[in-house]
C-alpha cells in the first residue's frame, strides 16, 4: 500500500545510524509520503550519520534537541511547525540512555546522579515533548505519538538495570498523557514494546545476544527486526488506528505471552 502518511507531517527522534528503528521509521515514513524533521542530541548528531539519512528522505532537516532541556524541546517544535507549515500529525519518540549500563554499574550500587540522567532522557523527556506539544497546541486533532520501549517494564531481565526502570516510567506517561490528550483534542498515544533488536543501543546493554537469542527460540515468529517495527509504527502513525490509545502494543514475535518452547533449550547448543 502505498501514500498511507501522504500529507501527513511529523518529527522523528532518535536516528543513529542505519541499525536503528527510528532511522528504519524515518525510511518508511518517507516511502509513504509524509514530510517530517529529524531530530537528535547534538553529541548523537556528530557520532551518528543522521546527515545521510536526511539526503536518503528527501533532504528532510535536522533540529538538535537536548531533550532534558525544556527550551530546547520548545524550540524543537516550534521550528518543526515553522519547516512542515503547520501542525505536526506524527511524532516518535526513540530515546534512552544509561550512564550506569554504561559504566558496568549493576542494578544493586547504581550511581543515582546516573540514574536520574537515565529517567530524565529516556522517560521524563517523554513527558516534556507531550507537555510541550501539548501547551503550544502543536499537534492535530487525531494525531499519533509512539515511543519505544521494552518489556523489561514488565518483567527482569537483570543487566536491563534501571533502564527497566525508565521504561516502566515512560509507559506509565504514555497512559496518563493519553488520556488528557485524548479527552482535549483526540490526540493518541501509545508505545510500542518492540523484540530485542540490534541497534547500537541495545547491543551495548551486558548480555544482548542472550537476550536476543532467548526471544528469538521463544516467540512463535522469532524476533521482530527494526523495518518490521517502522512498519508497525507507520500503521500506528496512519488513520487506520485512530481508535487506538493509552496502549502498550507489544511488537515481539508473540514472545510476550508464550510462557514455554521446546527451542528454548537448543540456545546455545550449537556453540558448545
Amino acid at each position: 500500500m502505498n501514500n498511507l502518511l501522504k500529507g501527513k507531517k511529523g518529527i522523528i527522534f532518535g536516528a543513529l545510524n542505519d541499525k536503528s528503528i527510528a532511522w528504519q521509521v524515518a525510511l518508511k515514513c518517507h516511502e509513504q509520503g509524509a514530510e517530517f524533521v529529524l531530530t537528535n542530541a547534538p553529541i548523537a548528531m556528530r557520532m551518528g550519520e543522521i546527515n545521510n539519512l536526511a539526503a536518503a528522505c528527501g533532504n528532510a532537516q535536522i533540529i538538535p534537541c537536548d531533550v532534558t532541556k525544556n527550551d530546547e524541546m520548545e524550540n524543537l517544535i516550534d521550528k518543526s511547525m515553522e519547516i512542515l507549515g503547520g501542525k505536526l500529525d506524527f511524532i516518535l519518540h526513540s530515546v534512552g540512555m544509561s550512564m550506569n549500563i554504561r559504566k558496568g554499574n549493576v542494578y544493586t550500587n547504581l550511581d543515582y546522579k546516573f540514574m536520574h540522567d537515565t529517567l530524565d532522557i529516556s522517560a521524563m523527556s517523554f513527558h516534556r515533548l507531550l507537555a510541550t506539544c501539548y501547551k503550544k497546541d502543536a499537534i492535530n486533532d487525531w494525531g499519533s505519538v509512539v515511543a519505544l520501549t521494552y518489556i523489561a517494564a514488565q518483567r527482569i531481565f537483570p543487566d536491563y538495570s534501571e533502564m527497566a526502570d525508565a521504561k516502566s516510567l515512560l509507559e506509565s506517561i504514555s497512559r496518563s498523557f493519553g488520556y488528557q490528550y485524548g479527552k482535549h483534542k483526540k490526540v493518541r498515544i501509545n508505545t510500542i514494546s518492540q523484540s530485542p533488536t540490534k541497534t547500537t543501543a541495545g547491543s551495548g546493554v551486558k548480555g544482548f545476544g542472550d537476550f536476543f537469542d532467548y526471544a528469538e527460540a521463544l516467540s512463535p515468529l522469532g524476533n521482530a527486526n527494526a523495518e518490521q517495527c517502522a512498519e508497525y509504527c507507520v500503521a500506528m502513525f496512519s488513520d487506520f488506528t485512530r481508535m487506538v490509545t493509552m496502549q502498550n502494543l507489544f511488537h515481539d514475535g508473540g514472545f510476550s505471552f508464550t510462557g514455554f518452547s521446546p527451542d528454548v533449550f537448543n540456545v546455545g547448543k550449537d556453540a558448545e
